[in-house]
């Protein structure tokens, strides 16, 4: 090779490293596996930036195809894996509950009288991206279906930029309230004291908040037993707890990335993220939010100290005007589970919260697990010191994590063990 080729080969290798690298803490096992993921998430976020300014596609559609085109691949190479996907005596049916599109998966039918379990999973990806048809979240609810004999049903609720809230919330409440009929419950054969709510991230959200709902409505005779959170988003008000702060720029997902879900999802103007980064939108002028609603989400009494570690908590004087009058979603429960009143909370079914030190969204997890306690559900924290967002849905080569196996087998092990 000539003195020329060589430097470029080893400027592109090192402009690529360079772009690739970045550093990460010691408890993650296996680091450049890790940056290599998070750079391919980073270069489709890029690029779709991209076609966006230039007025091409939305960005959101940009990223949709992207995923869409890992997720054809991911799906074959599942397939492959289980020898076609679905396992022997398996049902998998696209349907609809209560106008809602809905992937139901029902494991071999077994003796007279006999009842299964039931479960209803909704989906991550910021409100905006994903389905529970294909990928990781299909073939993880393949593997509780059949491992667990459980009915599954994977909501495939609206998106934004279609819709934004309450829309998602609602289409997710709608399907829940048709699963826990008895009229379906019977149909499938589930033992009505054994139905389970799950999420992760975003999915984690709407499970949660659905869960309060359901809870909470005297007009339903059955409720969900469990709920299973992984990772969840539950506050939009303090974007500065120790969990933001200290993984706020750590894959795979950002501290500005999860204020520009939350824009999104609540149909506010994204020209307010640099204020939402500096809570100037929670400050003490706002009436609207009271001293009682502060105390639900303040860390600095829900987060036991090794979480807290020398954070001091980071509340604005005199913010952003009337915000939260122009954008109510930020105080809605509904959106913001962690939110709710402890009369709420008390009635909730008990939860398995599993959250990663190394997560934006960790404090939030956290935080919810303390308060459900403290109203007397019972909570089982599943904590992953070495994990960090959407580690849960790495388990498929060549994205596969050994964190993401350890955390997938964690939560199938709790609902076998408490659904």
């Amino acid at each position: 090779m000539g003195l020329k080729p060589l430097v470029v080969t080893v400027l592109l290798t090192l402009a690529v490293a360079y772009y690739i690298y970045m550093p990460l803490p010691d408890a993650i096992e296996e680091p450049w596996k890790l940056m290599v993921v998070d750079a391919g998430f980073r270069s489709v976020m890029q690029l779709a930036s991209l076609k966006s300014w230039l007025g091409l596609d939305h960005y959101i559609m940009s990223v949709r195809q992207s995923v869409e085109g890992y997720e054809s691949t991911m799906r074959w190479l599942l397939s492959s894996e289980q020898g076609g996907g679905v396992m022997p005596g398996m049902k998998v049916s696209d349907i609809t509950f209560a106008g809602t599109p809905v992937r139901v998966y029902e494991p071999p039918a077994g003796g007279e009288g006999h009842l299964r379990r039931g479960l209803m999973f909704f989906h991550g990806g910021g409100w905006a991206f994903g389905s529970g048809k294909v990928g990781t979240y299909n073939a993880i609810n393949l593997m509780v279906s059949d491992e667990l004999n459980t009915v599954v049903v994977s909501v495939e609720y609206r998106l934004y930029p279609e819709v934004h809230f309450p829309v998602p919330y609602l289409d997710c409440l709608a399907a829940a309230k048709h699963f826990l009929s008895p009229e379906v419950l019977a149909k499938y054969a589930i033992d009505p004291e054994r139905v389970a709510v799950s999420g992760d991230s975003a999915g984690g959200n709407l499970a949660a908040a659905v869960a309060q709902e359901i809870s909470t409505d005297d007009s339903l005779t059955v409720k969900f037993s469990v709920q299973a959170l992984i990772y969840p988003v539950l506050q939009a008000l303090d974007f500065n707890t120790p969990s933001y702060l200290q993984n706020q720029y750590m894959p795979i997902l950002t501290r500005k990335v999860m204020i520009h879900f939350w824009l999104q999802y609540l149909g506010a103007d994204l020209s307010l993220k640099p204020q939402l980064l500096a809570n100037n939108h929670s400050a003490l002028q706002h009436s609207a939010y009271t001293p009682e609603l502060r105390s639900r989400l303040d860390w600095s009494a829900l987060l036991p100290q090794k979480f807290k570690k020398n954070h001091k908590p980071f509340v604005v004087e005199k913010g952003l005007h009337e915000v939260l009058k122009k954008v109510p979603g930020f105080l809605d429960v509904r959106a913001a589970p962690l939110l709710a009143g402890p009369e709420v909370l008390t009635k909730c079914p008990r939860a398995y919260i599993l959250t990663c030190e190394h997560d934006v969204l960790r404090d939030d997890g956290l935080m919810y697990a303390r308060r459900l306690q403290d109203a007397g559900v019972s909570v089982t924290t599943d904590h992953y010191e070495g994990g960090f967002h959407g580690c849960f849905s790495f388990i498929a080569w060549p994205m596969d994590f050994d964190i993401g196996k350890k955390a997938v087998r964690s939560y199938i092990s709790w609902l076998q063990n408490n659904l």
